[in-house]
């Protein structure tokens, strides 16, 4: 294994506990993707559109062999195998979506996949935890660590922190 990456995760319907751990099951392909670590789980306010239910957020570190672009496909065909519809409305509800935060210190602009992705500094779902699981990772453009950079100006999401982790 070569790569080091951190994978957003989200849940907001059906059993959305169930949902990222089936999720977390799926990314583990032997010999080709192998989840290092997880955050807490945390149940936030929706993101966009407020009329849905809650979801709940983890961040995964992880590692491939596979490329970027390869990891998106990979990504897009497990959304759909849990359920996860093309014919999504922007920031509506999902049994399951993933997004590739950093793939190590790649930046990458192409069509549908942008790394580091663009929201994470607007997202305290996705900024604390990262920050739980890896504070001295270096964002490629802020050039900073995760653990100095400023969230307390963003919107605030998180409700609640479970005591479980997904691996």
């Amino acid at each position: 294994m070569a790569d080091k990456i951190f994978l957003g995760l989200g849940s907001n319907k059906g059993d959305r506990r169930k949902n990222l751990f089936d999720a977390v099951a799926k990314l583990n392909i032997p010999d080709k993707c192998r989840v290092i670590s997880s955050s807490s789980v945390y149940e936030t306010t929706p993101y966009g559109e407020i009329d849905q239910q809650n979801f709940y957020n983890a961040v995964i570190e992880f590692e491939s062999t596979y490329s970027a672009e390869e990891l998106f496909v990979l990504i897009k065909k497990i959304e759909s195998d849990l359920g996860r519809s093309p014919l999504n409305k922007k920031w509506g509800p999902r049994e399951i979506d993933i997004d590739i935060l950093f793939y190590n210190q790649l930046i990458y602009v192409k069509d549908n996949l942008i790394i580091p992705h663009s929201e994470i500094l607007k997202r305290d779902f996705v900024l604390i935890p990262l920050i739980e699981i890896a504070p001295s990772f270096i964002h490629p453009v802020e050039k900073k660590k995760m653990s100095e950079i400023d969230y307390t100006d963003i919107e605030q999401h998180i409700i609640h922190k479970f005591d479980y982790k997904l691996s």
